[in-house]
């Protein structure tokens, strides 16, 4: 089944919408610059940045500005509203006079964001007051992933269900495969899916704690680079049925023919030497769209400019299309890397070059590295069918997208489809379950791992990884096909400690450990790694709703037929600070949005390993 796009949304560093991105993209324009709107003492690093400040964004759809409005959020509303608007499925003036709504349109509208940082920018500007005060207690409302979507899918109103994954860097990425396979599934009519992601001090010094960021603007592929450089942004695809947009007679912008997800299995943070996770990724995408690599005449790269991914990139796309490579360029030299948002930000300037044939350049490039590839420094006029995708994150969740001009109808092979047959009856069958509900628990992990491997681990993590061996062990299965992690506020401790001590110490000489597990994908990955499952991997952060959603997701890998067992997870913490926040902020607020809320306060750790019965 072909997955039509008809409708983009973007604002990052080099434009607010399609038009002014596409401009800067073809006349080489660089957003990367120092920053205005984060307040750092980093001012020596340089930052991609959207140049509107909170309360123009926020007067621009309409809301009354307001310190508890996340910047996630609030470029979260404008790319999305840019792309129904763009799909013709809005009033340009007014989403809220959309005449789509869940309880009159037909049509199922489904919204699938990514996001890690969520309202982080939010949190940490109130982190030391809250520690003393109740007066901006209600930003945690918003501050984690789910929430935040939740305020998007409630600006519009005709959002049918949401939900939100973050696997860090490859987030917006993966919300887009899986708003494709909602729609091969029958499970949406329209789905809108992308990514946003803003700056935050959080998140630049957890970079700056790994040593990978530049202070002069990045260079990817280039013998001379010193590290990426942080942007912000969001973008969003409007994506739909073939034979429904066929029906509609919509303007269909290009096509998503193939798409793969893979993991590294190999570090929290650096990627393999051969680059598996990436080449498992890629050569499956290409599988599913029915092309050989020498059909692709662009890759855009993920290219952080980073010593470690760029050599363990290159050497990936050198085993898909050997002596045949591609023009290739990371455009993460025009808009920094935007993290989360990366992947969707990267889809709409795919979509632009496909529709204007050309090739974004690769800027700052000039001194080939030794094993590299050697980068494009752009084409105005390139004939262009397909393009590939590449967004990759710590864990080594990597994702590879295939976009194509044209519509070609061969591109599922049998093996790969996901089609949710309404024939397949077989039940979905628990093999084994497993809890973890205390830390004496825990000394259980020496029986699996040596205790050395665990010495970093934070409880969270500790607590995951038995489970899921003592589910797996149960089962009777060494490594699963498939790895899909719950979690309503990722982990809480690592998030926290990294707060303090920002709080405490400033802005230097951070732990980068409490950055590394900070992420909400730390759990899948670290599973992944300990049981060398190299399979889909993805993480699921939707408050109450994570769990069902997970579960969801494995069901259609199982009925799909693509996977005969896979892992699911649910983990979450809390701790004794987070537990005082949000006691008084229920004692002191009387709203049924709190009730959710309150479930945070109980830690879960449950591994189930399911099977498809035949």
């Amino acid at each position: 089944m072909d997955i039509a796009i008809i409708g983009e949304g973007i604002i990052c560093a080099i434009g607010a919408d399609k038009a002014s991105v596409l401009d800067s993209l073809r006349h080489r324009r660089s957003g990367i610059g120092e920053m205005h709107h984060l307040h750092s003492c980093h001012t020596e690093l340089p930052v991609g940045e959207v140049p509107l400040s909170n309360d123009e964004m926020a007067r621009q759809l309409g809301l009354e500005p307001s310190d508890l409005l996340s910047r996630t959020a609030l470029m979260g509303m404008l790319a999305v509203r840019q792309a129904l608007d763009d799909a013709g499925l809005t009033s340009p003036l007014s989403p809220l006079t959309s005449p789509l709504s869940p309880l009159t349109s037909p049509l199922r509208l489904v919204l699938v964001s990514g996001t890690t940082v969520a309202g982080m920018d939010v949190t940490e500007r109130f982190f030391s007051e809250m520690q003393h005060s109740d007066d901006h207690l209600s930003c945690l409302l918003t501050h984690n992933a789910g929430s935040n979507t939740q305020q998007i899918a409630d600006y519009f109103g005709c959002f049918a269900d949401c939900t939100t994954i973050s696997t860090a860097c490859s987030s917006a990425a993966n919300a887009i495969i899986l708003g494709a396979r909602l729609l091969e599934a029958g499970q949406a009519d329209i789905v809108v899916a992308g990514g946003t992601e803003a700056l935050s001090a959080f998140h630049l010094n957890g970079f700056r704690s790994l040593m990978i960021l530049d202070e002069q603007p990045c260079r990817p592929f280039d013998a001379t680079r010193a590290g990426l450089n942080l942007g912000e942004g969001a973008a969003y695809l409007v994506m739909e049925r073939a034979e429904r947009a066929r029906q509609r007679k919509a303007d269909v912008h290009g096509w998503l023919s193939g798409w793969g997800n893979a993991c590294d299995a190999f570090h929290q943070t650096a990627t393999s030497d051969n680059g598996e996770g990436a080449y498992l990724a890629m050569t499956e995408a290409l599988a599913m769209a029915g092309l050989q690599p020498q059909d692709i005449q662009y890759v855009n790269a993920h290219g952080t400019g980073t010593l470690n991914n760029d050599l363990s990139e290159s050497v990936a796309l050198s085993r898909v299309f050997g002596q045949a490579m591609p023009m290739v360029s990371s455009t993460k030299s025009f808009t920094g890397h935007t993290t989360s948002a990366s992947g969707s930000i990267e889809a709409v300037i795919c979509l632009l070059a496909l529709r204007h044939q050309f090739v974004p350049a690769n800027l700052g490039f000039s001194h080939p590295m030794p094993g590299g590839i050697t980068p494009t420094p752009g084409s105005d006029s390139t004939p262009l069918r397909h393009v590939l995708s590449n967004a990759f994150a710590f864990g080594g969740n990597d994702s590879a997208l295939v976009f194509s001009r044209d519509h070609h109808s061969s591109f599922l092979i049998p093996h790969f489809s996901l089609h949710h047959s309404s024939n397949n009856p077989s039940p979905i069958k628990i093999l084994s379950r497993v809890e973890i509900t205390s830390d004496g628990d825990l000394a259980e992990l020496r029986q699996y791992i040596k205790p050395l491997e665990t010495r970093r681990m934070s409880r969270l993590m500790k607590a995951s990884l038995l489970s899921s061996l003592k589910a797996l062990e149960a089962a009777g299965i060494s490594r699963p096909d498939a790895i899909i992690t719950a979690t309503a506020l990722g982990c809480v401790e690592s998030s926290e400690q990294l707060l303090r001590q920002i709080e405490e110490e400033g802005e230097v000489m951070l732990k980068p450990t409490n950055f590394m597990q900070s992420t909400h994908n730390t759990v899948s990955s670290n599973i992944a790694i300990h049981t060398r499952c190299h399979g889909y991997n993805v993480t699921y952060t939707q408050q109450e709703r994570s769990l069902e959603w997970a579960l969801r997701d494995a069901e259609l890998l199982l009925r799909s037929g693509r996977c005969k067992t896979v892992l699911v997870g649910w983990h979450d913490e809390t701790t004794p600070l987070y537990r005082s926040f949000i006691e008084r902020l229920i004692v002191g607020q009387e709203s049924s949005f709190l009730i959710p809320h309150s479930s945070f306060l109980i830690p879960h750790n449950l591994s189930l390993v399911l099977s498809c019965s035949e």
